[in-house]
């Protein structure tokens, strides 16, 4: 097909003519569609529904003979620890075990800095006037909710091949009022980056103006593959090793959880320290709770009781999100592939997203009209602070949740409004 930018007036004309009618074809269909979160669909929920079916009515003990039906074991009993560990290429004694969400995890770290400040803080983050947080884009928006919501001044950090552009992250953190930077290492949410291990050791060794400078590294995808060839799965090295190695051992909490690999709704989650922010952490969440629910994580490690039992059930996900993921970029390459000048999109090796990329300024009209056809998108900006993308230019697609064949209709209509709203603009010029 003839380039876009090489049509003349007369046939980008002719060319919106076409696409309106079958634009307005696809609105008398009544559709609605979703592809907003990355929600697991049932059929992966469904591959954990024998999960419970480990648990005896007479053997609740963990491998400590912990009874997991009583109060104690604030930290989480071993028999999960060490899953997470091995995961996560660190030691049980690293790792707090909480309920289902990480999220939870990350916004009561930062709380707790807030109102007691960390281990090595001069006074409580909550007293620091200006405080400012990175915030590497595109992004996971709920991140982003976290830290505004607390009163940071977030700052965009433009995201490379290899991670957050060091170059600029090194010059940021000088500033004092910097007191930490998002992070997602592994298929990062939503371009599906994995970060080099370069860019993993200089976040580790870099000199912050900020003492109580922390690193929140939310390996949430870390085993979520979705590459059938094994030599293509995305990894990073253990990050608390790193920050230590470079001298800043207090500098990184690491969060994960089971949301993605067994129930979303009723999964297990951690975060891994070092000693010193560990011990200061449990000082304060000794208070907070007793425990966390015992039962769902002795069920979750006899389900799962290594990190070659979650790969496989990983594998499992993998053959249900392939022929999904396969089916956007399919339809995005025959209809958009003759301009990739004007439109390209991630062909990410694992996590829950790919992300499209528009014509600049034309992002926020493809979302309103694809809304207008049935078809419900994650707001167009949602991935950058404060859901404002700059350059209008970036959609997050989430094609986990919904059937084949609906992605594919979804999938047209949004190639429809994008070659619209990218003529309108051309138009324009």
């Amino acid at each position: 097909m003839k380039s876009y930018k090489e049509m003349s007036v007369e046939e980008l004309t002719q060319q919106r003519a076409e696409l309106t009618k079958l634009y307005e074809e696809y609105k008398t269909m009544d559709l609605s569609l979703d592809m907003t979160r990355g929600k697991p669909s049932p059929e992966q929920l469904d591959l954990s529904n024998h999960m419970y079916d480990v648990l005896s009515s007479t053997d609740f003990k963990s491998c400590k003979n912990e009874d997991v039906r009583n109060y104690g074991v604030p930290a989480g009993i071993e028999d999960v620890r060490k899953v997470f560990a091995e995961i996560l290429g660190t030691d049980k004694d690293n790792l707090f075990m909480g309920n289902s969400s990480s999220l939870n995890q990350m916004f009561d770290a930062i709380m707790r800095a807030m109102v007691f400040g960390e281990v090595d803080s001069p006074k409580p983050w909550s007293q620091v006037e200006g405080r400012k947080w990175l915030c590497p884009v595109p992004g996971y928006d709920r991140h982003f909710r976290v830290t505004e919501k607390l009163g940071f001044e977030l700052i965009a950090v433009p995201i490379t091949d290899e991670g957050p552009d060091m170059d600029i992250v090194e010059k940021l953190v000088s500033d004092e009022k910097v007191l930490g930077i998002w992070c997602v290492p592994c298929y990062s949410n939503p371009d599906g980056i994995v970060y080099s291990e370069e860019t993993c050791r200089r976040l580790a060794s870099m000199k912050t103006g900020a003492k109580d400078f922390r690193i929140f590294w939310d390996n949430a995808y870390v085993v979520h593959h979705l590459a059938e060839d094994e030599s293509q799965w995305g990894s990073v090295p253990d990050i608390l090793s790193l920050c230590a190695e470079a001298g800043n051992p207090n500098r990184v909490y690491e969060f994960a959880s089971s949301s993605k690999i067994t129930f979303a709704g009723g999964g297990i989650s951690c975060f891994a320290a070092n000693k010193e922010n560990m011990d200061y952490s449990k000082k304060i969440l000794g208070v907070q709770a007793i425990c966390t629910n015992k039962v769902n994580q002795l069920a979750h490690a006899r389900f799962l009781p290594d990190k070659e039992a979650v790969l496989g059930q990983m594998r499992k996900h993998a053959a249900i999100l392939r022929p999904k993921f396969a089916a956007v970029s399919e339809i995005l390459e025959n209809e958009l592939g003759f301009e990739k000048d004007i439109w390209h999109w991630t062909d990410p090796k694992g996590g829950y997203f790919i992300n499209f990329y528009c014509l600049p300024g034309t992002a926020t009209n493809i979302v309103a009209m694809c809304k207008e056809a049935g078809v419900s998108l994650t707001p167009a900006g949602a991935s950058y602070p404060y859901g404002k993308d700059p350059d209008d230019a970036s959609i997050r697609l989430s094609p986990s949740y919904p059937p084949v064949e609906d992605l594919r209709t979804a999938t047209k209509i949004l190639t429809v409004c994008a070659k619209i709203t990218a003529i309108d603009k051309l138009l324009e010029e």
